[in-house]
């Protein structure tokens, strides 16, 4: 991923660590220095430093610390440009070995995760270690793909679209797993609508997509089933198969559009 100064064909490039670094040095003086080379659509001055802070458990000057927090920060400035005063920040809390949240405890094991009763964002960061020796999908836009998940669940909740779907699991759970899958791949949409926005701003470098492709079809149901040697049973899919995951994250991608990542029809 990559920033480009405006100014015509002459611009000047910087590379995601340069781009980090401005996120650092914004926080420091309170000052937005990163939409600039974005060419607009970023956050909002001084709006880094309460959504891009992780939990004390964390150094905060780790490279990987510094990456996911830039890219909450630029996806949040996406939602805020599409939905305006309607959203409102979602916070990260990065975590070592186990934590606890509004939803309950959390380890390791549970993989990044959004909490709809304190609308944080959960994730150890050796999750992204995970996602590439088990799950074969290295690079820096796979793993923002991830958070740009859980950051989609967080559109939902502000939607509206969290509870309602709660609701109809409660009224009829034989449609739980089904209402689930269709969650997650509107989730991996949003994902998609964010990955939109960096392409138009000439964010993304060659591979990158492919990168978040490969990520979403690591983690289809059917695909952990066969890398756990477990029989493929469409049944009891809660995130849905990898075709789909990769899907829905195309159909975001392309078309930028909410209205586009109703998986509900």
């Amino acid at each position: 991923m990559r920033g480009r100064m405006p100014g015509g064909r002459g611009g000047v490039a910087i590379g995601l660590g340069g781009l980090v670094v401005l996120g650092v040095a914004s926080l420091l003086l309170g000052q937005d220095l990163i939409t600039p080379f974005l060419g607009g659509g970023g956050p909002a001055p001084g709006s880094m430093a309460p959504t891009g802070a992780p939990s004390a458990a964390v150094p905060a000057n780790d490279e990987m610390t510094q990456f996911v927090s830039f890219v909450l920060d630029d996806c949040q400035g996406t939602w805020r440009g599409i939905l305006g005063a309607r959203y409102r920040d979602t916070r990260l809390v990065l975590f070592s070995g186990a934590t606890s949240s509004a939803c309950g405890p959390a380890d390791a094991g549970t993989g990044p995760f959004y909490c709809p009763g304190d609308e944080n964002v959960y994730v150890d960061l050796s999750f992204y270690g995970e996602l590439q020796r088990r799950f074969g999908a290295p690079g820096d836009f796979a793993q923002a793909y991830v958070l740009a998940h859980e950051i989609g669940h967080h559109v939902q909740n502000v939607l509206g679209t969290e509870a309602r779907v709660r609701a109809m699991q409660r009224a009829d759970p034989s449609r739980e797993n089904d209402l689930s899958v269709r969650m997650e791949l509107q989730a991996d949409c949003y994902a998609g609508v964010w990955a939109h926005s960096t392409s138009r701003r000439a964010l993304l470098e060659d591979g990158d997509v492919e990168e978040a492709m490969r990520a979403a079809s690591a983690v289809g149901d059917d695909s952990i089933a066969r890398m756990s040697g477990s029989r493929i049973r469409p049944e009891t899919f809660t995130h849905g198969d990898a075709a789909s995951r990769m899907q829905w994250f195309r159909i975001g991608m392309s078309s930028g559009s909410v209205e586009a990542c109703d998986t509900f029809r």
